[in-house]
């Protein structure tokens, strides 16, 4: 049994802001699904036993996602702010590939090592975590309810249904369960991060509309004053430049409708509350020119140097802001073909289609793998999950990834919550006094499933 060859350190005690935690290593195998490798590595994982009881209180467990553990630990309050009602121990377990769960050290993200980057392998290492932390008993003694967001929502709901005997419940956030190809319209992500803008000001997205093609023709200037009006870090020399500019631009817009909570947040990147709002700003009245490019300039500043730390804005390198996330576009180029377009009609965004001739060609350029669009349809259900229970999934619909999202209840067991004014699983985040009510009730109606979840599992032992 693995358990034999499990190695668990205690490396050191952190804290992040009134969050206090032990750092623990997990051992587990290189590759589940094989039997002629042994290999093994070691992932991460946080833990806190503040409030647990431990004679039957439940495990929270978060399948961590994209990007080192300590920023989900620190941004998912919401798993912190209930543990000591519910008596809970909380856990966080780290994504082999990310931080600082990596198979073959630097050599990791190689393309000879990363093949075995894969949801699949990473549920099975919670699956054999949660096992050691049960005690390795044939009958689980504590109730497991997985939380996550984002990825790590669709994580936390595969986890459900993949291993119901191992998990009880499941809130999954935020989780775009239904952006695989032909599921939902390729354009539905971009036609969101418009309305955002739209409803805060009609006339900031007109603004953008207009600054895409002022920005190709002043770049194709050779003496143009992008870089020091923008504090470029580098010149916008030639068309591959402006492209890479337009491109960043484009994430820009998007990861600040992603992230447009109601309060300050360090999530992605220091950000002011209601970011939308605050942006379009600079953006409210009908621009052209040089005052366009200006404004622009100015929204700029606030995504990539809000916190006044940066000497310049580093447009051509891939900006994941605070998560070290290099591995993902690996498993966008296999698993998680999730399709992305744009109109330029019912989007703000200059028109680029969907191919994926030209996206599977530019994975294999990267990686020397070809994508699998049907891949985790197959692996998960897409969308017949009608046979799975005990998950909630919660979007919000500021968010543009509800656009994949599950936004009606499947059946009385799998439930969908509709937060109005939330953005990207803000309900996962610690309470706040400017919270929406949306978001507050949206919270209570996780407790009173996790309450039911949990009252299942008990009388099931009785």
């Amino acid at each position: 049994m693995w358990q034999n060859i499990c190695a668990l350190l205690i490396i050191s005690t952190s804290v992040f802001a009134e969050y206090k935690y032990n750092t623990k290593w997990f051992n587990v195998p290189l590759d589940h699904f094989s039997y002629h490798r042994n290999e093994t590595f070691n992932i991460k994982y946080l833990v806190n036993e503040e409030f647990w009881d431990q004679g039957g209180g439940p495990i929270f467990f978060y399948t961590g996602n994209e990007g080192q553990i300590e920023q989900f630990a620190k941004h998912t309050g919401f798993m912190w702010d209930i543990a000591s009602e519910f008596k809970a121990k909380l856990v966080f377990a780290e994504h082999r590939y990310y931080g600082e769960s990596m198979p073959f050290g630097n050599k990791s993200l190689d393309n000879e090592h990363i093949g075995f980057l894969s949801s699949a392998q990473a549920l099975a290492d919670y699956a054999e975590l949660i096992n050691f932390l049960q005690g390795d008993v044939t009958h689980s003694k504590y109730p497991v309810i997985a939380f996550g967001g984002s990825y790590g929502g669709m994580l936390a709901a595969y986890f459900r249904m993949k291993y119901p005997h191992v998990v009880t419940g499941a809130i999954a956030a935020s989780a775009p369960i239904h952006m695989y190809p032909g599921m939902v319209p390729c354009e539905a992500y971009s036609r969101i991060v418009t309305s955002s803008y739209k409803i805060t000001d009609p006339k900031c997205v007109e603004n953008i509309r207009e600054s895409w093609n002022l920005i190709k023709n002043v770049s194709s200037n050779p003496n143009n004053t992008l870089q020091k009006d923008w504090k470029l870090c580098d010149p916008v020399k030639n068309s591959s430049d402006t492209n890479t500019l337009l491109e960043f631009l484009q994430s820009v817009y998007e990861t600040i409708a992603m992230v447009n909570y109601p309060f300050p947040s360090d999530f992605l990147m220091s950000l002011p509350g209601q970011p939308v709002r605050y942006v379009c700003q600079y953006l409210n009245t009908t621009l052209t020119g040089d005052k366009l490019l200006k404004a622009i300039g100015q929204v700029i500043q606030v995504y990539a140097n809000y916190d006044g730390k940066s000497k310049c804005i580093d447009y051509r390198n891939s900006n994941y802001g605070n998560l070290d996330a290099n591995g993902w576009d690996y498993q966008a180029c296999t698993e998680m073909v999730m399709p992305m377009c744009t109109t330029g009609v019912d989007d703000m965004f200059p028109p680029s289609p969907w191919n994926f001739t030209d996206f599977s060609k530019t994975c294999h350029d990267k990686y020397g793998v070809y994508p699998r669009p049907n891949a985790a349809k197959i692996e998960y259900g897409g969308d017949k999950i009608q046979s799975a229970s005990n998950i909630v999934f919660s979007n919000g619909l500021l968010d543009p990834w509800a656009g994949g999202g599950i936004l009606n209840s499947i059946s009385e067991s799998v439930v969908a919550v509709v937060i109005v004014d939330g953005a990207h699983h803000l309900d996962l985040m610690a309470s706040n006094p400017v919270d929406p009510p949306t978001v507050r009730e949206a919270r209570n109606i996780h407790k009173q499933n996790i309450r039911k979840w949990i009252r299942n599992f008990r009388d099931s032992k009785n």
